[in-house]
């Protein structure tokens, strides 16, 4: 389903395949708890959102905001400005995860890294990260904005 109408006339046996050559080369290691099929449709998976979000990124290198034509990203529905309450309280949102890792340069290195579109392996090589950093700083955040999450709802 997520790999409907993939950029560059991908097909679902294009992702299978790279999905099995990323698990041979050892890129996406197998985990021996997780059932073969389950593993590689989450990898697929994660090929797939590789693919859209490229192409969300050349889109967007390739439109213009100063364009009077282009009142939208590609992406967004009709030419509408975003609702005001909206910009709002995603830049509010925003503004508490920089307060929440304000005291932790790396998350706030991946923070940068995401919001720029790039990958986790990009993000890595543009900051000197090795990977079991970058993993286990991802998972720090995670558990933090969890438990920030939490906070918010009570």
């Amino acid at each position: 389903m997520w790999g409907r109408n993939l950029p560059g006339g991908l097909g679902w046996n294009d992702i299978l395949h790279e999905a099995i050559a990323r698990v041979l080369d050892g890129s996406r290691p197998w985990p021996a708890d997780v059932p073969i099929l389950a593993f590689l449709s989450g990898v697929m998976r994660s090929i797939c959102n590789d693919y859209w979000r490229r192409a969300r990124l050349e889109q967007r290198l390739l439109v213009s905001r100063d364009d009077p034509d282009q009142r939208s990203w590609p992406g967004e529905e009709g030419d509408e400005v975003p609702d005001p309450e909206r910009v709002l309280a995603a830049a509010q949102t925003l503004a508490n995860v920089y307060r929440l890792f304000e005291d932790d340069p790396l998350a706030l290195k991946i923070i940068a890294g995401l919001a720029d579109g790039l990958a986790a392996r990009e993000i890595c090589k543009v900051n000197g990260i090795s990977e079991l950093d970058y993993d286990t700083t991802r998972r720090r955040m995670r558990r933090a904005l969890l438990r920030d999450q939490r906070n918010w709802s009570k």
